[in-house]
């Protein structure tokens, strides 16, 4: 394999080694699902099914990772340029 693809390669696994779950971000974040429904005037088992989902609105997003604390980044990166999505 070339070099520049083997380079590719690695920054692409480095990035997956950077993916987290929403579970494993509030536990990371030494959060419990009940504190985060109260943040965001929900019943805990609603939080739970959110948070298990693998394909949530960006809104539902922004607003679970602000309940947490954060601020939700999204970027669209291109060959030759990255653009941030406000």
């Amino acid at each position: 394999m070339p070099r520049a693809a083997q380079a590719r390669a690695a920054r692409r696994t480095e990035q997956l080694g950077a993916i987290i779950t929403l579970q494993e971000l509030l536990r990371d974040r030494e959060l419990t699902q009940e504190t985060l429904a109260d943040r965001l005037d929900r019943a805990q088992g609603n939080v739970s099914r959110t948070l298990r989902r693998s394909d949530l609105h960006l809104s539902t997003l922004r607003e679970v990772i602000e309940a947490m604390g954060g601020e939700l980044e999204l970027i669209a990166r291109f060959p030759d340029r990255a653009y941030a999505i406000g």
